[in-house]
């Protein structure tokens, strides 16, 4: 008795996903993390912790105070940044100040053209060297006027303005005790108190 060798059905390979499918299926299977991508590289943040989420909350106060929410600006969190750089990058700052037709501007991924940020700010989690490094250079990039860093790892305020090609041409760094007035190109008059931007910011630690 022989044996016919038995011919399967031509199945053609998957074709792999890009970056952005990536992403998009990363956003589904973890609700509440931030993705992104970064010099080409994925890049996932976890959900915010108690500091994070009350500093961030509280940052918007001083904005407001300003008269930036309405108007010709908005104060936004987490709107999408779309970056030049790279084919597919884009970043999702936490707090941006933004031109009010910011909705007639969204390029990709349901992202908006660096074009209409006039401030992006941070503040930082356990990945925070994407924070102090790979975004100076992508928003810099990007020409985003004003980026501002609540180091809460090393207790600063980072304060850089005057993009260029791969980063700032200005970068200050302000400890507690300063209050900083950002400059008035974002649409009004906004003075930071470092000592209780940071205290407002500190990490929670379990009672427990």
């Amino acid at each position: 008795m022989s044996a016919a060798a038995v011919e399967r059905p031509y199945a053609p390979a998957h074709k792999p996903l890009t970056l952005l499918e990536q992403a998009d299926q990363l956003m589904e299977q973890l609700p509440g993390y931030r993705v992104e991508i970064l010099g080409g590289v994925l890049t996932v943040t976890l959900p915010s912790d108690p500091g994070h989420a009350l500093g961030l909350s509280r940052l918007r106060r001083p904005f407001m105070t300003a008269g930036l929410d309405g108007g010709e600006t908005e104060i936004l969190e987490g709107v999408g940044l779309w970056l030049p750089d790279g084919p597919a990058d884009y970043a999702i700052p936490d707090l941006s100040v933004v031109d009010a037709d910011f909705d007639e501007h969204v390029v990709e991924f349901e992202c908006c053209d660096p074009a209409v940020f006039r401030l992006v700010l941070e503040v930082t989690s356990g990945n925070y060297t994407n924070d102090l490094r790979k975004k100076v250079a992508a928003y810099g990039s990007a020409n985003v006027p004003v980026y501002v860093i609540v180091d809460r790892k090393h207790e600063r305020l980072h304060v850089l303005t005057e993009p260029m090609e791969d980063g700032y041409a200005v970068h200050r760094i302000h400890v507690a005790g300063e209050k900083v007035t950002l400059p008035e190109s974002i649409g009004g008059t906004v003075t930071l108190d470092v000592a209780q931007i940071l205290e407002d910011s500190r990490r929670r630690t379990s009672r427990h």
